[in-house]
């Protein structure tokens, strides 16, 4: 699969960038991109809510009143679930989440997201740049040259650029990632991807034992 590169400007460079079939024009498995997007979702819980059940609640230490003669129901204690201040019947505790998957599946899982977005044409490459300071006009007025305004936009980068990551800082819908870190649900999230130019290969790098692997 191939791609024209386009200048920051909006225009094309004039340049193809080439696609790996065996990792952007897989058949997508749907299982996997689901049990590896509930796994990144479930291990980003912090398990951390609590709730006091009945033997924690302070308080409801003596009965109430006495057993019988008062015409009403038998209370042990006012920290009764069925009371107001009572205890949390099967309320949360705190508790660990994590899903575990294999890193195989994860592979696949990546790779069909990928083979998702390049078959909604949801890929553009764009020339490398960067800049000598946070400028998020410039970052705007890429994105509108790229006609990408209104949409959920992620860039990837060959390698963590501070600048890059400033100017978009406050650009809604928009955000930047290393390539070699974009997990499943970061890629199916973004509406596009905007990849420059020296970011492909190195996202193809994390792929690239398996790849030959495949291949022998």
């Amino acid at each position: 699969m191939k791609l024209t590169i386009y200048k920051t400007d909006g225009s094309s460079s004039g340049k193809k960038a080439e696609l790996n079939d065996s990792i952007f024009g897989i058949e997508p498995n749907e299982t996997v991109l689901y049990e590896d997007v509930r796994r990144i979702l479930a291990n980003k819980r912090q398990g951390t809510a609590s709730t006091k059940e009945r033997g924690e609640v302070r308080g409801g230490g003596r009965k109430a009143y006495k057993q019988k003669g008062t015409g009403m129901a038998r209370r042990g204690s006012i920290r009764s679930p069925l009371l107001k201040g009572g205890g949390t019947v099967f309320g949360p505790k705190p508790r660990k989440y994590t899903i575990r998957l294999t890193k195989k599946a994860k592979r696949l899982a990546r790779k069909s997201a990928l083979s998702v977005k390049a078959t909604e044409e949801a890929i553009t490459v764009i020339q490398d740049f960067s800049f000598d300071g946070p400028k998020t006009r410039q970052m705007v007025d890429i994105i509108e040259a790229l006609k990408l305004e209104g949409k959920k936009v992620l860039f990837l980068v060959p390698e963590s650029d501070r600048n890059i990551y400033l100017s978009l800082r406050n650009i809604p819908n928009a955000s930047v990632i290393e390539a070699a870190n974009a997990d499943t649900y970061q890629i199916l999230n973004a509406d596009v991807l905007v990849f420059q130019e020296k970011a492909i290969p190195v996202l193809e790098g994390t792929f690239e034992d398996k790849v030959e692997e495949e291949a022998a």
